[in-house]
């Protein structure tokens, strides 16, 4: 087939494919009839044809419009795909990170149910083991699909946005949602996108209600690793955004940060690094090592931080942990 034939059948396509809007309210009859299953197969399949033909934006619409509304339904897993192929579908048109394409993850992102386990874990669930498991079952699925579709919105903001690491509004919501939907909450996991993110305040807010439901000893732990994370990335200034703001709303409850080591550690360090005082920041590691000893990944992190802050580099740096709790 020549040239010209395959352009003149793809322009003839193009001018064949419906007109979106009616294809949209056409699949929505189908969701609100309980036709999820088929409703889904043609969000795919009409959505693939536009993107075939590079008309994106349709594709887009009919993708966005499919995700909202299957999740709306309850459908998470097949909302959670359509929205990865949102954003697959932003890669490939190759749209820029901008105010108008994040607003579009945004709502998607705000259709994901929001069921805050703690409140399952009541009277009505102690005895009936059936009903705990399908709570868990159910708020993995939703973390687990909700984290795809932003794992994938984050890489694409990398590729077509200004920062490195991702959109930080992306990684403040990826990170927002682990904490309240997770049926276990990883710390470590939730803390590695509240750094990237832009909302220290809130980050702060979050500790504040971990430190009321967490085991003894976690508390301070938690804190001490996310200002860690802080400090490894460079951001001084954000880690003492975050420990004035779970001072100020532990105040406002009556309330303290824990008096520990490690937390004398963690107010002493920020303190140190304000100035060029190498000599004592070692000085200060070697006092609290038996309580940085407690996480195997704070030596890690304080190793990056002398590296940031006073160009200290340690010949074989350990890369394994440190490079796991920031990949995306």
């Amino acid at each position: 087939m020549s040239r010209s034939m395959s352009l003149n059948m793809r322009s003839a396509s193009r001018r064949d494919l419906p007109s979106p809007q009616k294809t949209i309210e056409r699949f929505e009859k189908m969701v609100e009839g309980g036709s999820y299953y088929e409703a889904q197969q043609m969000y795919k399949s009409t959505s693939a044809r536009y993107i075939t033909c590079q008309r994106y934006s349709e594709g887009l619409d009919i993708l966005q419009s499919g995700a909202t509304i299957q999740l709306k339904h309850g459908q998470i897993t097949c909302g959670a795909e359509l929205a990865v192929l949102f954003v697959d579908t932003l890669v490939k048109g190759q749209f820029p990170y901008n105010e108008e394409t994040f607003d579009r993850v945004r709502k998607i992102y705000e259709a994901f149910p929001r069921i805050n386990m703690p409140h399952f874990l009541g009277d009505d669930y102690d005895d009936d083991g059936q009903k705990l498991s399908e709570a868990i079952s159910a708020a993995k699925v939703r973390s687990e699909g909700c984290s795809s579709f932003l794992r994938a919105a984050l890489r694409w903001s990398a590729e077509f946005g200004t920062s490195r690491n991702g959109s930080p509004d992306l990684h403040v919501m990826l990170g927002e949602y682990i904490y309240s939907e997770s049926p276990e909450t990883d710390m470590t996991k939730v803390s590695s996108h509240f750094v990237r993110g832009n909302d220290p305040k809130k980050f702060a807010s979050m500790l504040v209600n971990f430190m009321g439901k967490c085991y003894p000893g976690e508390d301070d732990t938690a804190i001490a690793r996310s200002v860690l994370m802080y400090l490894s990335l460079g951001n001084l200034r954000d880690a003492n955004l975050l420990m004035d703001g779970m001072k100020e709303q532990l105040k406002s409850a009556d309330l303290e940060l824990p008096k520990t080591d490690l937390i004398e550690f963690i107010k002493y360090l920020l303190q140190t690094l304000e100035r060029d005082a190498y000599p004592l920041f070692r000085t200060l590691r070697q006092k609290y090592r038996t309580s940085t000893d407690r996480d195997s990944v704070f030596e890690e992190l304080l190793d990056e931080i002398a590296a940031k802050f006073y160009g200290v580099r340690q010949q074989n740096p350990l890369e394994g942990l440190f490079g796991e709790m920031f990949k995306v």
